[in-house]
């Protein structure tokens, strides 16, 4: 188990909450968007990683890789990271974040389920109640930036009604209507602009533009060196 202590932004206010993480579920290949996700597939081919047996997957990662530092350290240079709405469910209530599900591709070459271990998974140290979002879900926007040479371009962009709906990722992954308390849940990712490449740094938002509102994310990718 893993304590994140975060602020949670409603409309009117802001408050502090402890959430106590268990279970860490990230959905992969969870485009809603059939063409959008072969592309992300394709690409994912070019590194040599296989095409998947079903759509969506749902990987098991340790609740401990979960991290609010704005230092990443990898081993050698071959991760990643990718922009992705987060869920967490906390007493009852859920609550939307947003996070870097962030991995190695070389692992991920060989196996998926052993890269989504291999790095900590940042997510952003505010949320907002899902409730707030939920009746304008799709109006919702994520994007990612990379600094690749010293240079921070575009890396992601597009809106979530590309991927599939939360409340169909829960059914999907729980048979039923609601994460069980302690669960968080990474939603899926979009393709890469100009495909999938490490950065030394690594942005992600999420936008609400209906309540004018932001969720960033920032961190800064340490790689460790190699010793064997």
């Amino acid at each position: 188990m893993v304590t994140l202590n975060v602020e949670v932004q409603t409309r009117n206010a802001r408050e502090q909450r402890r959430f106590e993480v268990s279970e860490l579920v990230i959905a992969g290949w969870a485009g809603r968007d059939v063409a959008a996700m072969e592309h992300h597939i394709r690409e994912l081919e070019e590194l040599g990683i296989a095409r998947p047996r079903a759509t969506p997957l749902f990987y098991r990662v340790s609740a401990s890789r979960l991290a609010t530092s704005e230092v990443l350290d990898v081993v050698g240079g071959d991760s990643s990271g990718e922009v992705e709405c987060v869920l967490v469910a906390s007493e009852g209530r859920l609550f939307v974040g947003v996070g870097s599900d962030h991995t190695d591709r070389k692992v991920e070459a060989y196996g998926v389920t052993v890269s989504k271990q291999i790095c900590d998974k940042p997510v952003s140290s505010v949320f907002w109640p899902w409730d707030e979002v939920a009746d304008h879900w799709d109006d919702l926007t994520i994007a990612s930036f990379a600094t690749i040479d010293g240079e921070t371009v575009p890396y992601q962009e597009g809106s979530v009604a590309g991927l599939l709906h939360p409340e169909e990722l829960i059914r999907k992954y729980t048979g039923g209507d609601t994460l069980a308390d302690g669960t968080a849940m990474f939603c899926g990712t979009l393709p890469a602009l100009g495909g999938v490449r490490p950065a030394r740094a690594f942005e992600a938002r999420l936008c609400d533009p209906v309540l004018s509102r932001e969720l960033k994310l920032g961190y800064q990718v340490r790689e460790l060196e190699i010793a064997d």
